[in-house]
């Protein structure tokens, strides 16, 4: 596994400088990080919203400088990775602009909202010579890393099923503190906004999709988008999957889980993002296993989990050479494609199959 095998060279004292674009809510998880200097060879070096006063809020809390524009930022400071923050429906026009300075790029989930958008990010990068990353976190929690270490040993034998549940609660409140949460044009619903995560992970486990049917309803919030949602999957592997995602849990978060059933064994990961580990059977126990157990429990008591210092930790490791890049622009595309096709599936009311989809959902378009 790269995220596991990564060879830190502590001669290496290459200090990266980053930038926020963005400083909105999830800002505060990605400034905290960097301005309290938690992540080594990396810090926070400037902060931009098209809100100024988004911007000066951090500025004043880290003591570095604010912008109001992007090119101007770039023109002004010494910037090495930059981490776009935006509303999803405007991640690509800002990737693109900021991949012409040649600095690298970290891209909060989802990468995009259209496939179309998600393959001009990848070729601008590449033609700019950019590193583009798409933030994946969950991936680094402990039990997800156990977790896809016994699928890559084979302790499972044949897959049978996969599912994912986020049952998390949104009241109208959090859709009405900005004008964006919830359309199609640049957010979507629980699938593509919360549950992206879980269904990353979800079909990171279980492997590619071949078709998909599913449903949604908006139970509880007034957006344009749903607030709910269910999926069936079979992947090409033949094994079934399930998604269920909600934001209309009530009074307060359930959970953000992930099972997966073989013929050999079962796993189930619990929690509130995907970060406790539940269920640990194997029909050939290994020594290894009790230690597992008493090592992957780590339940996060704040909605953002603990992976986002793991998730930088390693993105520096790449950007260093130490490391080969688990979630690059084609990773991120894979779980953004599978959401669109639910979107599909739900807006014709019929099984899609994911490699001969014709069209495209609302996702993305105003």
């Amino acid at each position: 596994m790269p995220y596991l095998n990564s060879k830190k060279n502590k001669e290496v004292n290459i200090l990266l400088n980053f930038a926020l674009l963005g400083c909105g809510k999830i800002a505060q998880r990605h400034s905290n990080l960097l301005g309290n200097n938690e992540i080594s060879g990396a810090k926070l070096a400037a902060v931009c919203d098209a809100k100024i006063e988004n911007a000066e809020i951090i500025s004043k809390k880290f003591n570095v400088p604010c912008f109001s524009n992007m090119e101007k930022m770039m023109e002004t400071c010494k910037i090495d990775v930059v981490v776009i923050l935006t509303p999803s429906g405007l991640h690509a026009e800002h990737t693109i602009r900021l991949a012409k300075f040649g600095c690298d790029i970290l891209v909060e989930k989802p990468m995009a909202l259209t496939l179309s958008d998600a393959d001009l990010m990848i070729e601008a990068c590449d033609r700019e010579g950019v590193k583009l990353f798409v933030v994946k976190q969950n991936r680094f929690n402990v039990p997800v890393v156990a977790l896809r270490q016994a699928l890559e040993d084979g302790r499972f034998g044949k897959l049978i099923m996969g599912t994912t549940r986020v049952r998390w609660c949104r009241h109208q409140a959090y859709y009405d503190q900005d004008s964006w949460r919830g359309t199609w044009a640049f957010d979507g619903g629980v699938l593509a906004n919360q549950a992206s995560h879980h269904i990353d992970l979800l079909e990171w486990m279980m492997g590619g999709v071949e078709s998909v049917s599913a449903k949604s309803i908006n139970a509880l919030a007034n957006i344009e988008a749903e607030d709910t949602a269910i999926a069936l999957l079979k992947f090409k592997n033949g094994a079934l999957g399930v998604i269920e995602a909600t934001t209309a849990v009530r009074p307060k978060d359930l959970e953000g889980s992930l099972s997966i059933l073989g013929e050999k064994g079962s796993v189930e990961i619990g929690g509130f993002a995907a970060n406790e580990l539940k269920t640990w059977n194997f029909s050939e126990d290994k020594e290894v296993d009790e230690k597992i157990f008493q090592n992957a429990y780590e339940n996060p008591n704040h909605k953002y989990g603990y992976a986002h210092k793991k998730y930088y930790d390693h993105v520096v490791d790449c950007i260093n050479g130490q490391s080969p890049q688990l979630v690059d622009g084609l990773q991120g595309r894979r779980s953004l494609e599978l959401i669109n096709t639910i979107y599909r599936s739900i807006e014709t009311n019929s099984e899609i199959n994911i490699s001969h989809q014709s069209g495209s959902s609302k996702l993305g378009k105003i």
